[in-house]
């Protein structure tokens, strides 16, 4: 019995490899997407399929499809994109959860919230687990991102209790691999490029903070899990990251050696508001998903490098 799965985002960087796995699992695919920052190219080599739906939609206005399952993704994920149009971004949060949510409840279908580590804002405590409040910026130049976020969850969280819509939420820590936008200003798509083109690496500040760095196909196979758990009872939100932490100087340095790079480090000043420790705490992930990040970061900058060669 094939499943009949709705993607938001399908066409972007995460997206599209969730697309491709639903796939191969067997399961017809209807991927919605704005194109803001998805790209059709990102799902072209799945357009041959019969099971496979691109549609041209921005989820701040209701869909309607006969479905079982909703993984919601729709939201531009990098400060560069999200900054651009800060009114746009929270609107996708939270006018595209409620019309998803509207349609899980009207389908009586499972639905997956892909929120973020970025609800923990500047985290006080660390690693970070799912009871962390967070510490964070209402009125910041992130928090239209940060609070959309965490206002979804709010609904999520009311949508089930009140309309028992079965609800997911995973909160993803830094994501990386094949199919970043190459001008996201993110800290491994950004490195990457520069150091492929022999240009100044620009670390901000002294480099010390930390980032944990997950594979994409590690985050699939973790959200998989999490739509696929039949525990109704069990709604998250759940970590899902990678719990090695570098120095984004440790990054810098590693991202040259990768690619016998002869770009310098060059240092800039700290943008606002920028979190300076960010790893997961994934133990309910563990106990719950069976679920960890298998993908070393060396293994998985490789693969991500060899894809942002193809684009050079």
């Amino acid at each position: 019995m094939k499943n009949k799965i709705l993607v938001t985002g399908g066409a972007g960087f995460v997206g599209s490899h969730l697309c491709e796995r639903l796939l191969k699992e067997g399961n017809e695919v209807i991927a919605v997407d704005n194109f803001f920052t998805g790209s059709k190219d990102n799902v072209l080599h799945l357009l041959d399929n019969p099971y496979f739906e691109l549609v041209r939609h921005d989820i701040t206005m209701p869909f309607f499809a006969e479905i079982d399952q909703i993984y919601n993704l729709a939201c531009p994920a990098s400060p560069v994109h999200y900054q651009y149009n800060a009114i746009k971004t929270v609107k996708t949060s939270v006018m595209g959860a409620i019309n998803m949510l509207g349609l899980a409840k009207r389908k009586n279908a499972t639905i997956l919230q892909a929120s973020t580590s970025e609800v923990y804002g500047d985290p006080k405590i660390h690693p970070q687990p799912e009871s962390y409040w967070g510490h964070v910026n209402p009125i910041g130049i992130r928090s239209c991102y940060d609070e959309g976020k965490r206002v979804a969850e709010t609904l999520f969280v009311n949508y089930h209790t009140q309309n028992n819509v079965k609800i997911k939420i995973i909160r993803i820590f830094n994501t990386y691999g094949p199919r970043m936008h190459p001008n996201d200003g993110r800290v491994v798509s950004n490195f990457i490029m520069q150091a492929l083109r022999n240009k100044d690496i620009t670390v901000y500040g002294e480099g010390n903070q930390t980032r944990s760095f997950q594979y994409v196909d590690d985050l699939v196979e973790g959200m998989i899990r999490m739509v696929n758990n039949t525990d109704d009872s069990f709604t998250g939100p759940v970590n899902i990251g990678n719990l090695g932490e570098f120095t984004i100087l440790q990054l810098a340095e590693k991202i040259i050696e990768l690619t016998n790079s002869k770009s310098k480090i060059v240092y800039q000043p700290l943008p606002q508001d920028d979190p300076m420790q960010r790893q997961p705490d994934i133990s309910l992930a563990k106990e719950k998903l069976n679920w960890t990040p298998k993908v070393p970061l060396n293994e998985g900058l490789i693969k991500t490098i060899a894809y942002f060669k193809s684009l050079i």
